[in-house]
């Protein structure tokens, strides 16, 4: 049998601190840099939501927030604005995430409506003109 220590022997081997005694040394983590978001629409931010979102074939929430520096809620208001403006039109919807792509179909066919419209007009003052040559 081992001879025994002394009581002082074994508190100086726990104060050297052995092998065991060391403690373990966490590497600090990367932290990830804090976004400064957008909030609330600005007029600068706002003209140019209006005039580059509908050129986009993809828009989601997620690329609005990223592109502009939107928060999120402001990015899904901006899209529920452009779409009911017609300048966007929904592709999907599934819980959050909302998909929408740009309403080219919507503007051909304002055009031509307005066009008619238009050629309505120019024909109804075309036949009030006649009418009131005749009766002169």
């Amino acid at each position: 049998m081992p001879p025994k220590k002394s009581k002082e022997a074994i508190a100086k081997a726990a104060q050297s601190g052995g092998a065991k005694g060391k403690k373990k040394k966490w590497s600090k983590a990367k932290t990830k840099e804090k976004v400064n978001n957008y909030v609330l629409f600005d007029e600068e931010l706002y003209k140019r939501i209006l005039s580059e979102v509908p050129k986009q074939r993809l828009i989601t929430p997620s690329n609005l927030s990223e592109r502009f520096k939107l928060s999120g809620s402001l990015a899904r208001k901006a899209i529920h604005h452009l779409h009911e403006k017609g300048l966007i039109r929904k592709v999907a919807e599934c819980h959050s995430q909302l998909v929408y792509t740009r309403a080219i179909v919507a503007k051909e066919e304002e055009e031509k409506e307005k066009e008619a419209k238009e050629k309505d007009a120019k024909e109804a003052k075309d036949s009030k003109d006649s009418k009131d040559k005749e009766t002169k």
